[in-house]
């Protein structure tokens, strides 16, 4: 557990928990926050193996923690040891934001859509998402939050392709008739006539596999943006722009999807800019 001798009710205390969690950077993006804002409070990494999540929920908010984001692998965990869920974490099947009421029970909910759909609404305004489909390549966690997002933003129709063809068919199957799934083979095809192109792998990302899916039906004008933000412009990007796309790299979704939650824990609506890009890329 932490160290926190300075912990009382009047000083706030938010970490994010995962296993592991070394990489995170947002000790650091919630640190900038509570620096520039001159807000006392603290933001610390939580490395909690899974057998230990649940006890380790239960003494957080006894510890002073008023809250906390939550990482690979216990966004789903949570879930069940959730109080109160919201239906956005519902529907997605996963949280990555807790609040510890003064009561003691946990709220669980998923900002990961919201960071999303911010994240394209600060680089590209004029995006108009009901002019055309909306293209998802990947099925895991964060596609299922993009997902939710796009449809609910009014995307009249999203394809999706994952290359275990079974979790993309769940996605539909919960999601609705708007959703149409293609073979990872047909992932090419896939993106003809799509207003929005989305990587939700991690294909592309430092130390992973590259991207394979061709981009010839690309066209110009279409929005492509990543969830991968290392590095920050993926080989897809770089691709998409060449073939006139508006591009939106992936930082910004971690940046936005941190606001609910700060606001939340420490009673201040933060800014997403370019010096908090800095501070967290530094």
């Amino acid at each position: 557990m932490v160290d926190t001798p300075s912990a009382s009710r009047n000083v706030p205390i938010a970490g994010v928990i995962g296993w592991p969690i070394a990489h995170s950077r947002s000790p650091r993006l919630h640190g900038h926050w509570l620096q520039r804002y001159g807000i006392t409070g603290h933001y610390v990494p939580l490395p909690v193996m899974p057998e230990h999540l649940a006890e380790v929920l239960r003494a957080m908010p006894r510890m002073g923690f008023v809250g906390a984001n939550v990482t690979i692998p216990h966004k789903e965990s949570v879930l069940a040891l959730a109080d109160v869920v919201t239906d956005r974490a519902a529907l997605i099947g996963a949280a990555n934001t807790l609040i510890f009421r003064p009561d003691g029970k946990i709220h669980a909910d998923n900002t990961d859509g919201y960071g999303f759909i911010a994240n394209i609404r600060q680089h590209a305004p004029d995006w108009i998402p009901g002019l055309g489909p909306a293209a998802v390549i990947g099925a895991g966690g964060a596609a299922r939050a993009v997902v939710a997002s796009l449809l609910e933003s009014g995307v009249p129709e999203l394809r999706i392709t994952n290359r275990t063809r079974i979790r993309a068919e769940q996605i539909k199957a919960e999601f609705g008739a708007k959703v149409v799934v293609y073979d990872w083979a047909q992932a090419g095809n896939m993106l003809e006539g799509a207003v929005t192109v989305v990587n939700a792998t991690s294909m592309g990302m430092e130390g992973k596999p590259p991207l394979r899916v061709p981009l010839d039906a690309l066209a110009s004008g279409t929005l492509a943006t990543d969830l991968v933000y290392t590095p920050l412009m993926t080989s897809f990007l770089q691709e998409a722009q060449a073939r006139g796309c508006k591009i939106v790299d992936g930082l910004g979704m971690l940046l936005h999807q941190a606001t609910p939650g700060f606001e939340r824990w420490f009673g201040h609506r933060p800014e997403v800019d370019d010096e908090l890009r800095r501070a967290v890329l530094a």
